[in-house]
């Protein structure tokens, strides 16, 4: 088996390349970033050049779906199979995807059923994994155990420098800024079902794209307005909201650590410990901490994060919102822990941090299943076997 491997610095690319190696599959990379997505003669060409190098690849593949990869795939009749780990991803709106060429993986069963029918033969459903050979050979010291011992963390973006909506929200009129808040405090009251798309109608979404700093989609495109409202305006900014107030409710609670770039003034009795490398320090961090929060960013509607898999691979107990797939890949209150509000997740923190052994048990629970069914070791042969590779 030989993989040409697009590269372009995603998160859980070096998890992937060591799956591969393990594997003993022989990996080829294309280590290049992209000029344009869509149009980038240079990447086509080095790509193709590649293809050439290698008549014996079996197919090429990307984290991600990428248009450039499919068409200078179809010129070459080889098949691209890529991962997305991203939700929304706006190359999905690409006529490309098309391509019968593609084998297109996606994480959220949402985000597939309302892509896979463009080709139905070409886009499965793939739930995400975790490199669990690389947590595993991570062993804590007196200095980690020094810098990252903790009651409570979390690790990732408050959102608030991803989110479109604050740039144009004082330019929106006042029934429009007063409608989105309604619909993101009633959202924020209800887990495991994401209404904000079936909230909006399309001429709302026409409206407040007149008010939006509106990048338009390339011309090959099928644009689904009221879709890119609802994911990357209404969606990043209840994520936001969801993060601020989960946070600030828990640090005025409980002592918690918080390892971002974003800005945090706004949480004054958080922890803020700045950035934290994904490969050189999240794994210690999540080692460290009793609890582990997760929060979903708010356009995943089903599916589960990549950071549940890190979190649970590091062999971390874990307290995450609640999402309609999680108990299908995992046992509540055994290997997982969820909430289904503030006041529930506070009253389970109390519980948990009361319950040492118990907590202890649930996070190794969770480990082994991640071990038993969740890896790339295991991901990669079933995205290859699905695709008709291997």
């Amino acid at each position: 088996m030989k993989i040409i491997f697009c590269r372009w610095k995603s998160i859980c690319e070096a998890g992937i390349t060591n799956a591969i190696n393990r594997l003993g599959y022989t990996l080829v990379p294309l280590d290049r970033p992209f000029e344009s997505v869509d149009y980038d003669t240079n990447y086509l060409k080095a790509l193709a050049e590649l293809i050439q190098a290698n008549p014996d690849a079996d197919c090429v593949f990307s984290v991600n779906f990428q248009p450039i990869i499919a068409r200078t795939c179809k010129v070459f009749k080889i098949p691209y199979l890529s991962w997305t780990v991203d939700c929304p991803q706006f190359q999905l709106y690409s006529e490309t995807i098309d391509y019968p060429t593609n084998r297109i993986f996606l994480f959220d069963r949402m985000q597939y059923e309302k892509f896979a029918p463009y080709n139905p033969d070409c886009i499965f459903y793939m739930p995400l994994g975790c490199d669990l050979d690389t947590w595993d050979s991570i062993r804590l010291t007196v200095q980690d155990h020094k810098n990252y011992d903790c009651d409570i963390s979390f690790v990732g973006s408050l959102y608030s420098e991803k989110t479109r909506y604050n740039d144009i929200e004082k330019d929106l009129p006042e029934y429009m800024r007063g409608y989105v808040n309604g619909l993101i405090d009633a959202q924020l009251n209800v887990y495991g079902y994401n209404f904000i798309e079936d909230s909006i109608s399309e001429e709302w979404a026409q409206e407040f794209k007149k008010y939006a700093d509106w990048i338009p989609l390339a011309e090959d495109y099928r644009e689904d307005t009221r879709a890119i409202v609802a994911d990357t305006y209404l969606g990043y900014k209840c994520t936001e909201q969801e993060r601020i107030r989960v946070l600030t409710a828990v640090s005025d609670r409980f002592n918690t650590d918080l390892w971002t770039l974003s800005k945090a003034s706004m949480i004054p009795k958080i922890h803020n410990r700045g950035g934290a490398d994904s490969n050189n320090m999240m794994p210690q961090i999540i080692k460290c901490s009793k609890i582990n929060l997760n929060m979903t960013n708010k356009p995943i509607k089903t599916g589960l994060p990549l950071r549940i898999y890190d979190l649970m691979g590091a062999g971390g107990f874990v307290i995450s919102n609640y999402q309609a797939e999680i108990p299908e890949y995992f046992e509540v209150d055994k290997e997982i822990v969820l909430y289904e509000s503030i006041p529930d997740l506070l009253e389970k923190i109390d519980y948990y941090l009361k319950h040492d052994d118990e907590r202890k048990q649930i996070a190794k629970n969770g480990y082994e299943r991640i071990k038993k069914e969740h890896t790339y070791d295991i991901r990669v042969p079933a995205m290859l076997e699905l695709a008709g590779v291997l």
